[in-house]
């Protein structure tokens, strides 16, 4: 699946850990669409093997979203969306969205 909205950067931590944070802002009429690739990419992580939940307490992955409408004219949504795990899964992850790293 080729994400058309969600452009992730990318950090590591000390931890052996990695994080992916997106930010995406768009017209009321196309935030379904964003939603669908963040319900994609968090389909995609539910089969990654290991527990959700944050690392410090045995998971393997885990992941925030928040949204929000942006007063003025025309109305925006915005969604920001972190996604990160032990670095199985930060690898499993640049192989599948690669292209919408940064």
């Amino acid at each position: 699946m080729t994400l058309d909205y969600l452009v992730f950067d990318y950090s590591e931590g000390d931890d052996d850990t990695g994080l992916f944070d997106a930010l995406a802002t768009v017209a009321p009429e196309r935030a379904a669409a964003v939603q669908a690739e963040i319900d994609a990419v968090l389909d995609w992580a539910a089969r990654f093997p290991g527990p959700r939940g944050p690392v410090e307490e045995g998971g393997a992955w885990d992941a925030d979203l928040q949204a929000s409408e942006e007063p003025g004219q025309p109305p925006r949504r915005s969604f920001t969306f972190s996604i990160g795990g032990v670095s199985a899964f930060c690898e499993a992850f640049r192989e599948r969205f690669g292209d919408a790293v940064v």
